[in-house]
C-alpha cells in the first residue's frame, strides 16, 4: 500500500511538472527580420516599464534589407515582455511595445 502511494505521488509530480513549465525554461529567442527597404542601424530591446532603452545590441554591426539575425533576449531574469525599437538608416525609428519574446519565434519589420 505504501508502494502505490508512492507511485502514485511520484506519477503526479513528474505530472505538474511536465505541464508546468517554469518561466526561467522558456525560449527567448527572437529571430528579427528586415523587411524593409532600408538597413536597421541600431536595435534595442528592453523589459516592457524600463525606463531607458540599455544598449544597441547589433553593436557595430546592420541588419540589411532582407536580412535577419537571431537575438537572445533571455537576461536571467525570467522576463517574457520586451519593448523593441528599431532605427533605420533613413532616420525612420520604429517601437513596438509589449512584445512576448516567449511566444514568438519570429519578428519582422516591413
Amino acid at each position: 500500500m505504501l508502494r502505490r502511494s508512492l507511485l502514485r505521488i511520484a506519477v503526479a509530480a513528474s505530472l505538474v511538472a511536465s505541464i508546468a513549465l517554469p518561466a526561467a525554461a522558456l525560449d527567448r529567442r527572437v529571430r528579427i527580420i528586415n523587411n524593409t527597404k532600408f538597413t536597421i542601424v541600431e536595435f534595442y530591446g528592453s523589459h516592457t516599464g524600463t525606463t531607458s532603452w540599455q544598449e544597441d545590441i547589433l553593436g557595430r554591426d546592420v541588419l540589411r534589407p532582407g536580412n535577419s539575425v537571431n537575438i537572445n533576449f533571455d537576461d536571467g531574469t525570467g522576463y517574457c515582455v520586451f519593448d523593441f525599437k528599431a532605427v533605420f538608416n533613413d532616420g525612420d525609428v520604429l517601437e513596438k511595445y509589449g512584445v512576448n519574446v516567449c511566444e514568438i519565434g519570429s519578428y519582422t519589420y516591413y
